[in-house]
C-alpha cells in the first residue's frame, strides 16, 4: 500500500518558518519526482515546489526566495523548508509522488495533507 505522510504543519507568526516533511512508503522513491502543493479555503490546489528523481527543483513564483524542497532518498522523504512566512501561505500542504510510465501516463499519490496557518 502506498502511503504519503505528512508532518511539520502549525500555527506560525507573519516572518517565522516550517519545515514540512513528507514520509513515503510503498513506492520505490528514489524513482518518483516529489512534489508540494497547497489550497487554501475556497482556492483551487496548487504547485508550491517540486523536485525529479535527478534534484532537479521547481519554485512557484510566489514562494521563490522564501521556501526550498529537498529530498532524502536514504529515508524516502521529501521536505519543505518554509521561511519568511505571509499570512497568504496559510493552507493545507499536501505531498505528492509522481511518475510516468514507459507510454507517458502519469501515476500520482498523495498525501492527507498538513494545516499550515500563518496569522499574528
Amino acid at each position: 500500500q502506498v502511503q504519503l505522510v505528512e508532518s511539520g504543519g502549525g500555527l506560525v507568526q507573519p516572518g517565522g518558518s516550517l519545515r514540512l516533511s513528507c514520509a513515503a512508503s510503498g513506492i520505490r522513491f528514489s524513482v518518483y519526482a516529489m512534489g508540494w502543493y497547497r489550497q487554501a479555503p475556497g482556492k483551487q490546489r496548487e504547485l508550491v515546489a517540486s523536485i525529479t528523481s535527478n534534484g532537479t527543483t521547481k519554485f512557484a513564483d510566489f514562494v521563490k526566495g522564501r521556501f526550498t524542497i529537498s529530498r532524502d532518498n536514504a529515508k524516502n522523504t521529501v521536505y519543505l523548508q518554509m521561511n519568511s512566512l505571509k499570512p497568504e501561505d496559510t493552507a493545507v500542504y499536501y505531498c505528492n509522488a509522481n511518475i510516468r510510465t514507459v507510454a507517458g501516463l502519469p501515476i500520482n499519490y498523495w498525501g492527507q495533507g498538513t494545516q499550515v496557518t500563518v496569522s499574528s
